[in-house]
């Protein structure tokens, strides 16, 4: 299945702009506020957001953030584990080191607590020490129901890994690389997730991020090849994380595609009603996470695929 109704979320408790990250996160801009005053409005984005999902349906587990660990971007889960229907949890290995301290073991226990089968670890951490890294779902796109996977080349998404990571899930490698326009330069997009996403029937992709015309081309011709309707963005709509955006189910089977009020609020009606044609939106405003954070909703959710053997009430 390409969707779930399950998501792992972080909430916040020092949550500011990483520094670290902003070397190639363009997405980010720092605000002149204190980072205590910075913390309390994504506490209140995040909870805004996890009553909007929950209200529609949509299971989400709430961990904690630990405050001796001081993890800014700990609201982005997605980017240093992943969950997959046949049990196994993947762990990637991440740029920024002070991301790194985000991995906790205890979230793997939370999960079984829950009734969530784990099978397997495949970690990729130890590709840190060579300097390559692939930050799980914000670099990777899968099409589970096709057994595809989608990347953008960058700094955190090294092609070797992405490959490695197809060949462990028995996936094809659809690679590219996505561009955005930064002071004059045109310099990779460091996660895909937020130049694409894919749901069961459709796609948003930000083609104009894809200089190369062959390779743009390769990744129309597989969404299609799918039966993907592919509803184009702008790469103005992008800067405002109209692809970071992610399909999930609801109550009663319904379908969602979640994003964040500024990436709601940047399409067009033509587009609107492309979206609306598969599924329902869900938005909620997600302004302090995006301009400190670089993210948006879709890298704030990770997707909970493992096996349950239980469901607790």
């Amino acid at each position: 299945m390409q969707i779930t109704n399950t998501i792992l979320m972080v909430r916040p408790v020092r949550f500011r702009m990483n520094e670290e990250t902003a070397v190639n996160n363009y997405f980010q801009e720092d605000l002149d506020i204190k980072n205590q005053t910075i913390n309390l409005r994504a506490q209140k984005e995040f909870d805004d957001f996890v009553t909007a999902l929950r209200a529609k349906g949509v299971e989400v587990i709430v961990v904690d953030d630990i405050f001796e660990r001081d993890t800014p971007d700990s609201i982005f889960p997605n980017n240093w584990i992943s969950f997959h229907a046949n049990g196994t949890v993947g762990l990637y290995p991440m740029f920024a080191e002070n991301r790194r301290r985000e991995r906790r073991e205890d979230v793997l226990d939370i999960l079984e607590e829950k009734g969530f089968e784990i099978r397997n670890v495949v970690d990729y951490t130890s590709a840190e020490e060579d300097g390559l890294f692939l930050e799980g779902t914000g670099s990777i796109i899968m099409d589970r129901d096709h057994q595809k996977a989608y990347c953008a080349l960058s700094p955190r998404a090294d092609e070797g890994l992405f490959i490695e990571f197809c060949e462990d899930m028995e996936c094809t490698p659809v690679i590219f690389t996505a561009y955005q326009s930064v002071d004059g330069q045109r310099l990779p997009i460091y996660h895909t997730n937020v130049m694409m996403c894919v749901g069961e029937t459709f796609a948003v992709i930000c083609l104009d991020s894809i200089d190369d015309k062959k390779e743009r081309k390769n990744v129309v011709d597989h969404l299609r090849g799918d039966g993907k309707e592919i509803i184009a963005i702008t790469e103005v709509q992008e800067q405002n994380f109209a692809g970071n955006m992610l399909q999930v189910i609801g109550k009663a089977d319904k379908r969602y595609l979640v994003m964040s009020t500024a990436a709601y609020n940047s399409l067009n009606q033509e587009q609107l009603e492309a979206i609306q044609r598969h599924c329902e939106i869900i938005h909620s405003p997600l302004d302090t996470i995006e301009t400190c954070g670089g993210g948006s909703a879709r890298c704030m959710m990770a997707e909970v695929f493992l096996p349950r053997t239980r469901v607790l009430s």
